[in-house]
């Protein structure tokens, strides 16, 4: 049986994108489309200009469905058959949806971080917040599409992790700062060390 998808699968991966949590895999599986196309989605280098439709107004996605994927990111959305495509003709509104991050939300709370722990790396960025190494890298080295409309913002406050999650994040990245900066400093005693003992002593020469 052939997998059913959305209709306007574009513009539902960008609404999908800007307001849930889910996975690019899962997003690009449920709209039939690329992975790496997802990504460029929420880079803003594919599909700029395109307005996100929500596949709850329209019937073919529930709230508790993407809810589900959300909690198990192995799981995939299942297009809702029995739900009427227009819910304009049923007379009865959709449940509303809170979105857990924006995708124009997460180039802010980047900027955020860089300014406020530059010692995260960008696997713990993309870990706290879901995003890529080409949207990290635009705005740090400010190539960024949107640079000039782009400014810090509280990632815990914009909803993109927890207050735990970030306080995690810091003290691994304190810890690893640590480590390393008391191996470099071992290394350096230790050629220092070396190079006493390697000197040649001064020979007296008075008679």
């Amino acid at each position: 049986m052939n997998q059913e998808f959305p209709l306007m699968r574009k513009a539902t991966a960008v609404w999908l994108i800007e307001n849930t949590s889910l996975t690019f895999s899962q997003i690009a599986n449920f709209c039939g489309l690329h992975e790496l196309e997802i990504q460029g989605i929420a880079d803003g280098d594919v599909a700029n200009g395109v307005i996100g439709q929500s596949p709850i107004f329209s019937g073919q996605l529930t709230v508790e469905e993407i809810k589900r994927c959300e909690q198990d990111k192995k799981s995939n959305l299942k297009i809702n058959r029995s739900s009427s495509i227009s819910t304009e003709t049923s007379g009865k509104k959709s449940a509303k949806y809170t979105p857990i991050a924006r995708r124009q939300d997460k180039p802010d709370g980047i900027t955020f971080i860089i300014k406020y722990y530059p010692e995260l790396t960008n696997n713990q960025i993309k870990k706290l917040i879901g995003t890529t190494d080409t949207m990290i890298d635009s705005i740090k080295n400010r190539t960024h599409w949107n640079m000039k409309n782009i400014k810090p913002r509280d990632i815990v406050l914009l909803g993109l992790c927890s207050q735990s999650q970030l306080n995690e994040a810091i003290n691994i990245a304190k810890s690893l700062k640590e480590k390393s900066e008391k191996y470099e400093a071992e290394i350096l005693e230790d050629l220092n060390k070396k190079s006493n003992k390697s000197s040649p002593k001064k020979e007296n020469t008075e008679n």
